[in-house]
């Protein structure tokens, strides 16, 4: 017999899922995003899916709504708000970050990043020793702060025995990445089988083709269109229309069937539509007040369209829009203003103040403020967005025009700090209709320019925030300071694809600006310092960029300071202070994750990656890559992997760093953005020297030469350029750069600089002269605690030492290079100390290798947290995974390595110390 369910034609997709719930089952985990129109199936399979789970798995199941988008964390609050009773057994930051975004405790804004930490650990908890599954349909309904929290925890999904299933119309950019299943029309048997059962009494052969054809396989289609048709219709193939959109169709099609229920019947469904939580007693209150009895409740399950159990649900998503997007202003009002009247103002205000703003038409002061104060409880949630809609949807309301301008731009402010500058702009263009005062003028120009700066990340970004800085003058000279150096940053991040003139115009307002100032604040001083490099250069600016390091070093610094710590962080590199850079860098990320200031600790923790990098500690920098990683998955954050970039150059893997700068190359040049660039050639001039890929190291670095003035990657790139040219035999490009480095080292003078130049310099010279200057640079190198430079500069020495003839002295630099160089992974230069050393007469042993080689990476990390002393907990929290996954790969070393418990780990893992140079 044909099969006859709504999963006809659906079993590769059913035994996909089918596969899940065995997964979880099994104790494993998994993740899955389930697309496709509305009305191909998808809520079929998930029904098929959930049975399936019945028995020996837990199940929650939501369907989100999209009258909730704007209001922050209201998706995850219905998926797991009832699971909260397990938060205790969360780390603290966690707990109270979920807190805060449920509104449960008066905090700060909570960081996202933790947020979707604490919701992995909620679902583990959950879980406990039974599978999980957590099904989300109409997903594309999701709030944004929902939404990226959810597919954080999706990603990290590993042993928890937990499953998650995302349904929407098309993939949201939150969820891009994870595994898809795209869940396509039906073949054109099935759909005439379908269409068949649907019209049981047969249908015109040109009606049935007609409806098969414009139905493409969507299962709910063949099942409605046929109902909205008359017996006309049905039997004389009367030309049907086809110039609605499919969906529009259907919802038309479902409204139709409904038609002939009592007009009380249909308010009740949609008051049932309007509200998205399907809390039972609060449809029956909200009935109540409208007059509506049970009779109704009795008509509308009768139909079919609603489903009446602990919660209050439709028999198919689209049903709850159609019977929405039908209704008349006058009803939706009706039903807004019923459901806010028993919503709890002391439990539930922000939905009420929602529901309130969507019953009144006419402006309403009282409404309004309604909607203001939960924009500020939004913001405390972490829920710009939300803020935004709250505003904006206020200032709709607001009857004086002052105060409506006056919330259209705090409502175009929260709509660009939540990552919409265009939306942020449309409500500018709206504010500027009605009276502002001078500050507020200048707020909206400040906005409009920084908006468009985001949009567009054109040359024209400084222009407008100079502008807007020199407005904000004599106003709020605490905004125009950090408006300033936003305009200077936007200047000079153009680097060689921006504007010199445009640099030297931002730098010279800023210095007239600044004229005459002694203030000591860490701020105002790297400011003015910024401005001196960029319009008069090194020399000029370096006493002031000192000044500025020292206060950044000394002061407390505010919350406004930890947005400017980047700008201390650059002067560190640029006055190669690398004590300073540790210590600024580390600061920076101490206090972004303490004030949870997301938009600012990936920026901190690229620079403490640099900081981890020069300590030789690329395991520690890899997770800094690792985390940023992360809040790039919560929060959207647009920085490019330069990072991953790096340790791909410094540890050797062509292939990785190629591939990265294959796909940084376009970004950067599209964005205007020749830091992007400049760190692209720095990256390959160190992958290639460390392969001995000279020519190629020639050719990258070369490309940095007329930019070295912007220091930064730039003048880097000079030391490997030296060292490129020399071993290709260009002497004159190998002069040339020396001669650059010296000019951007010398002047600084401290022990970092003077190393580099004196490595640089060695390589020119040959003999006793070449002896001592490497002698020298080691010895620099060490003091500083650069254990990168001092492996290489050991490398080239012994190259040195082997033009000399001296093989026997060449050897114990090849052996302390590759000691040091492999020590710390810096894989392709230890190779090339590892070939010298072969060629020069030595057979290198190898290192041996036990058990503990053949760790995972997540294993490793793991392994080396709990020998510190860490918690599964603890461990969780820092690699961002679960307790319970944490314990799983645990209990893997420990089979692996032949152990029984933390105390033997120390022993187990010391093979993978660097030990004591290998002998002959």
């Amino acid at each position: 017999m044909p099969e006859t369910t709504p999963l006809r034609g659906r079993r590769r997709e059913s035994a996909e899922l089918d596969a899940l719930v065995d997964r979880a089952r099994a104790g494993h985990s998994g993740a899955l995003v389930v697309s496709g129109e509305a009305g191909v199936g998808k809520t079929a399979l998930l029904d098929h899916m959930a049975a399936r789970a019945a028995t020996g798995v837990q199940a929650e199941r939501i369907v989100a709504s999209e009258s909730e988008m704007e209001l922050a964390y209201a998706g995850l609050q219905q998926l797991c708000g009832h699971m909260m009773s397990s938060a205790g057994r969360l780390p603290a930051p966690q707990r109270e970050a979920i807190e805060a975004a449920f509104g449960l405790r008066e905090a700060s804004a909570p960081s996202p990043f933790l947020v979707g930490l604490a919701l992995l650990g909620l679902l583990t908890e959950a879980a406990g020793d039974q599978a999980l599954l957590c099904v989300v349909d109409d997903a594309q309904w999701l709030d944004e702060a929902s939404a990226r929290a959810v597919a954080f925890a999706a990603r990290r999904l590993d042993a928890e025995g937990i499953v998650i299933v995302l349904a929407m119309r098309t993939v949201g950019e939150a969820f891009g990445g994870l595994p898809q299943l795209v869940v396509k029309g039906v073949g054109h048997d099935d759909a005439r089988e379908l269409l068949r059962l649907a019209a049981p009494g047969g249908l015109d052969r040109r009606v049935r083709d007609q409806l098969i054809a414009e139905a493409r396989g969507n299962p709910l289609a063949l099942r409605e269109l046929p109902r909205a048709l008359s017996p006309a219709e049905i039997a004389g193939g009367f030309a049907l229309t086809g110039a609605m959109p499919l969906e529009s169709r259907i919802e038309q099609s479902l409204v139709a069937q409904l038609e002939p229920l009592p007009a009380s019947a249909r308010l009740l469904l949609l008051l049932a539509a309007a509200d998205p939580t399907g809390d039972p007693g609060l449809l029956w209150r909200a009935s109540a007040a409208l007059g509506l009895g049970m009779e109704d409740f009795d008509a509308a399950r009768n139909a079919g369209a609603l489903v009446v159990g602990t919660r209050v649900g439709f028999r198919h998503p689209l049903v709850r829009s159609a019977v929405y997007r039908a209704a008349s202003p006058e009803d939706r009002r009706r039903v807004h203003a019923a459901l806010a009247d028993v919503t709890s103002v002391d439990h539930d205000p922000d939905r009420r103040a929602w529901h309130r703003a969507s019953a009144t038409l006419r402006p309403d002061e009282e409404v309004a403020a309604d909607l203001e104060r939960s924009a500020v409880r939004a913001r405390t949630r972490g829920g710009a967005a939300a803020a935004g809609a709250f505003l904006e949807r206020a200032a709709e309301l607001t009857p004086a025009p002052v105060g409506r301008g006056q919330r259209l731009i705090a409502a175009a402010e929260a709509k660009h700090e939540a990552g919409a500058p265009a939306a942020a702009l449309r409500l500018l263009d709206t504010a500027g209709d009605h009276p502002l005062t001078a500050l507020q003028e200048a707020l909206v120009a400040r906005l409009r320019a920084r908006a468009g700066y985001a949009l567009r990340r054109d040359s024209s970004g400084a222009q407008h925030l100079l502008a807007a800085a020199q407005g904000l003058e004599g106003l709020d000279p605490v905004l125009a300071r950090d408006t300033y150096i936003e305009a200077l940053s936007a200047a000079i991040y153009g680097g060689r694809l921006g504007d010199a003139e445009q640099v030297a115009a931002v730098s010279n307002a800023i210095l007239e600006a600044t004229a005459g100032e002694e203030s000591d604040r860490a701020r105002d001083l790297i400011l003015r310092g910024q401005a001196l490099l960029a319009a008069k250069g090194q020399e000029a600016a370096l006493g002031t960029l000192r000044r500025a390091q020292r206060a950044f070093l000394d002061q407390a610094p505010d919350s406004l300071e930890l947005h400017w710590m980047w700008f201390a962080s650059r002067a560190a590199q640029d006055l190669w202070d690398a004590r300073a850079l540790r210590a600024l860098a580390d600061r920076q990320v101490e206090l972004a994750r303490a004030e949870g200031v997301v938009t600012v600790l990936p920026i901190a923790l690229s620079l403490l990656m640099v900081a981890q990098t020069v300590d030789g500690d690329l395991g520690a920098a890899e997770a800094s890559c690792d985390e940023i990683d992360a809040i790039k998955d919560v929060t959207g954050h647009p920085l490019p992997q330069y990072g991953r970039l790096f340790l791909a150059a410094y540890r050797g893997q062509a292939g990785e760093a190629e591939r990265l700068a294959e796909e940084i190359r376009p970004d950067a040049l599209a964005r205007g953005e020749g830091y992007g660039l400049s760190a692209i050639n720095f990256g390959e001039a160190i992958l290639y020297n460390g392969l001995g890929r000279f020519a190629e190291a020639v050719a990258s670095g070369r490309r940095e030469l007329p930019y070295t003035h912007e220091l930064s990657h730039a003048m880097r790139t000079l030391l490997e350029l030296v060292e490129a040219a020399t071993h290709t035999g260009e002497r004159a490009l190998a002069e040339e750069a020396f001669e650059r480095l010296a000019n951007v080292t010398r002047p600084v003078g401290t022990n970092w600089a003077l190393a580099v130049l004196v490595m640089a310099e060695a390589q020119l010279r040959a003999g006793d002269e070449a002896q001592a200057l490497y002698r020298e640079a080691i010895e620099r190198f060490e003091r500083e605690r650069i254990p990168i430079m001092v492996g290489r500069c050991r490398l080239l020495y012994g190259e040195e030492l082997v033009r000399q003839g001296r093989n026997a002295d060449a050897r114990e630099q090849f052996r302390a290079a590759y000691e040091v160089l492999s020590g710390i992974g810096l894989n392709g230069f230890a190779e090339r100390a590892a070939r010298e050393l072969s060629a020069s007469g030595e057979t290198l042993r190898a290192r041996a290798h036990g058990s503990a080689a053949r760790l995972t990476d997540h294993e490793l990390n793991v392994a080396r947290l709990a020998r510190e002393g860490l918690t599964n907990r603890d461990i969780g929290a820092r690699l961002f995974i679960s307790a319970r996954t944490a314990e799983y790969h645990l209990r893997k070393v420990f089979m692996k390595l032949g152990i029984r418990g933390r105390a033997e780990l120390k022993t187990a893992l010391a093979e993978l110390d660097p030990g004591p140079p290998a002998g002959p």
